[in-house]
């Protein structure tokens, strides 16, 4: 019978570039929901963990070391071991965090080379970060190797989307800047100037940039083109004089921009699903 030999693992037997990356699991030892009670609060004090806590409902003023944050839904915090923290609740506000303590053991794992100094990592409501932080305290709670390891699989995927985020946040270009200042000036121009004749001329002269750039980009960062942008502003606008005041559909329709009060009709009736004088007639009570 052929027997089959075991070569040894060992760690010195691996290039230097994964010595360098590959760390222990994080151990897990604190993952709850928690429902502080009226004036709750926790004195300066210091840990030998990580910790997350994120807001799933409420607000308290947290502290670490001479920072302050006032964390609301959705924000989510961090500090590292042997940081002086206290946290508050905040007079007439709830307070449902998620708390999460964990480390590494010694193998110093870069845990803010991941995530940065700056404590405060952002608001996740309704993020996938903040279904995986649910998630990670259920398995906690539930007994069994299996659970257990699902703790370590999604507080690792949480560290690494987190890093994602950051390393994103930090490669967006001085240029990529200067561009979405841009596309602001020229949403807050359409929003001052809705009633006007607003040309794409006009709008390249404002920015510096072509028509189909400056098409592209306002997209990019609000999720329609201007001249779409336009049609929505003045809709809303219309709307409020319907509700606000006596004028006539024709002279509302001037108001707004359109000298032709067939054409915005028809604009309105395109965009709304039913014409403007139903709109109007609507508000009738």
């Amino acid at each position: 019978m052929s027997t089959t030999a075991k070569i040894p693992f060992h760690h010195h037997s691996l290039p230097e570039h994964a010595k360098e990356l590959y760390f222990h699991p994080p151990y897990i030892t604190l993952a709850h929901l928690f429902h502080a009670p009226q004036q709750w609060g926790i004195a300066s004090r210091m840990l030998n963990n990580y910790q997350f806590q994120y807001v799933v409902e409420g607000a308290a003023e947290y502290r670490i070391e001479e920072q302050t944050y006032v964390t609301r839904r959705g924000d989510l915090i961090y500090h590292s071991p042997s940081q002086v923290h206290e946290v508050h609740t905040i007079p007439g506000e709830k307070y449902i965090c998620i708390s999460i303590l964990f480390d590494f053991g010694n193998s110093g794992y870069p845990v803010e080379q991941m995530l940065g100094t700056d404590r405060y990592l952002g608001n996740f409501a309704g993020h996938d970060i903040e279904k995986k932080l649910t998630q990670l305290i259920t398995h906690y709670h539930q007994p069994g190797l299996a659970h257990h390891t699902q703790c370590q699989a999604l507080m690792m995927n949480i560290l690494a989307e987190l890093a994602g985020i950051k390393m994103e946040q930090e490669t967006k270009t001085e240029g990529q800047h200067k561009i979405k200042t841009k596309m602001v000036l020229i949403r807050n121009y359409i929003e001052g100037h809705y009633n006007e004749n607003i040309q794409h001329r006009d709008l390249e002269a404002l920015s510096g940039l072509s028509r189909n750039y400056i098409i592209i980009r306002f997209r990019h960062v609000f999720g329609i083109t201007p001249f779409e942008y336009l049609t929505r502003v003045r809709i809303e606008r219309a709307k409020e004089l319907a509700i606000q005041t006596d004028l006539s559909i024709g002279e509302i329709a001037n108001a707004v921009g359109y000298a032709d009060v067939h054409t915005f009709g028809r604009m309105f009736k395109n965009k709304m699903g039913t014409s403007f004088s139903q709109f109007c007639s609507s508000m009738v009570t």
